[in-house]
């Protein structure tokens, strides 16, 4: 779950003065009209917004999943000469481009330089240059601030025959001027976003219905605990839930599948049933993350123990990774969270997953976030935010709900499908008002949509995902042409 309650980060330029020093939201809980919990959402949203510095205060934030609020950077270390290693979710990481001839030993020197300034790399890639005899090398590392990465580029602009910086700093980290920021090239990049969360999910503030039951707080911190250690390529965590907290899984589940025959959209009824058939869904069971990854093939649901930053998120999406908190609200009050939580994810978001048109709208997003600016990232967190989070689509005759922030909270649900929203057809341009739905025609025109606004961002080049290596590939030189053409501009 990225950020904290809410969804993803809306944004359009109004938002942060909007919801800056806003009250914590009721996500989930009554009927409570879109323009009231906008209104009042503040700690509350899926993911937290990119934007965020130690200047900023007021950050965008979302309503349903993932809650946003801004993150202060710490002070960066000056790198000097034997000095005590960072540690690695205090680091930099940067990525390099550099062209070396064919003789033995060059790519050991260069190794030899870095070693020595204490650089830690992440990653090695190689391929033939278009120049005959050389190679060319593309180069994860990372480093302690940019007075470290200016070094260990010095050394290598030393040896080799030439080098560029292609990205620098952390996800949500400033960018070095000409430069994109860092984004994942292959699934197993995405442990790195274990640890860096903006929120950890153990710790809850004093309004929460748990925060004084000392069972309940232990349980999500060995439910979190779990989701911090997991690393690619491991089975994914299963909880072993208690009898209170699959009583309140099942108070939820029997509200809201009582609307879904009315108010979900076909695709959600479709697949609902097959969920329970294959995935253990039902009053007395809380589904495992594993076996609805299972049942999903080409989705994966990630454990995640906190609050992710927006782009550490969408960027998820484009290895069709989706970060689901495994913890259950508090069963003093289930028709109430203050933040995602299982029911959110498993009844709101995995149901559409295994619609093919919707996973690769999802996903579409996801690859559009990759290396985008800030701005630019802001904008496709606010079309995550209207769609997956809180989306209707016309059906027919009818409008029916597919957002998860309305199919997992029965007072939305039935809100949005009354007379009293304004609704708007879909668009992926920003959107004038907040307290609106909008409806779309079908998942593939959106995700047609996505893809030909994304052309239209800053992003000078472009990306697409391998689903056989489960990696992002694209033309290098390219992108190096495309940097060069930031840096002129």
């Amino acid at each position: 779950m990225t950020l904290s309650a809410a969804r993803m980060l809306a944004t359009r330029t109004a938002l942060p003065s909007v919801l800056a020093g806003a009250s914590r939201p009721a996500l989930f809980s009554t009927a409570r009209p879109l323009a009231s919990l906008l209104a009042r959402q503040s700690a509350s949203a899926r993911f937290l917004p990119l934007a965020a510095t130690a200047s900023a205060a007021s950050t965008l934030v979302h309503n349903t999943k993932r809650s946003f609020a801004s993150a202060a950077t710490a002070p960066a270390t000056a790198a000097t000469a034997g000095s005590e290693p960072a540690a690695a979710a205090e680091r930099k990481r940067c990525s390099v481009y550099f062209t070396i001839g064919d003789r033995v030993g060059a790519l050991d020197d260069i190794l030899s330089k870095l070693r020595n300034l204490d650089i830690s790399l992440a990653r090695i890639e190689s391929r033939p240059s278009r120049t005959k005899g050389d190679y060319d090398f593309y180069v994860d590392f990372l480093a302690i601030d940019d007075a470290h990465i200016n070094a260990a580029v010095g050394e290598v602009r030393n040896l080799a025959k030439s080098i560029k910086v292609v990205s620098t700093g952390s996800s949500d980290a400033e960018s070095t001027e000409g430069s994109v920021p860092w984004f994942p090239r292959k699934i197993s990049d995405l442990d790195s976003f274990a640890e860096r969360v903006l929120s950890y999910g153990a710790e809850l503030e004093a309004d929460h219905p748990g925060f004084t039951d000392a069972e309940y707080r232990k349980r999500r911190s060995a439910i979190t605990e779990a989701a911090k250690s997991h690393r690619h390529g491991q089975p994914l965590p299963r909880a072993v839930y208690t009898a209170d907290e699959v009583k309140t899984w099942g108070i939820v589940f029997e509200k809201l599948t009582a609307l879904y025959k009315t108010h979900a959209c076909y695709e959600h009824q479709y697949i609902f049933p097959l969920l329970i058939q294959n995935c253990g869904y039902g009053p007395d069971r809380i589904p495992q993350i594993d076996d609805i990854s299972r049942f999903l093939k080409g989705w994966t649901l990630r454990p995640v123990m906190g609050l992710l930053s927006s782009r550490d998120f969408l960027n998820a999406l484009a290895f069709r990774v989706f970060h689901s908190t495994q913890y259950i609200r508090h069963h003093s009050a289930p028709l109430y969270t203050p933040e995602p939580d299982i029911c959110h994810e498993l009844l709101g978001h995995v149901p559409l997953y295994a619609d093919p048109d919707f996973a690769a709208f999802s996903q579409e997003i996801g690859l559009a976030s990759l290396g985008a600016s800030d701005e630019d990232l802001k904008k496709l967190a606010t079309i995550y935010w209207f769609t997956v989070e809180f989306g209707l689509t016309r059906q027919g005759n009818e409008i029916k709900a597919y957002g998860a922030g309305l199919l997992s909270s029965f007072g939305e649900l039935e809100y949005c499908l009354s007379d009293k929203p304004k609704l708007l057809p879909f668009d992926c341009e920003p959107w004038p008002c907040k307290t609106v739905y909008f409806v779309a025609d079908s998942f593939k025109q959106m995700k047609d949509d996505v893809r030909e606004y994304a052309m239209s961002l800053k992003r000078p080049f472009s990306v697409h995902y391998n689903a056989l290596t489960q990696s992002i590939e694209g033309d290098l030189t390219r992108l190096i042409s495309a940097i060069d053409k930031v840096i002129k501009e």
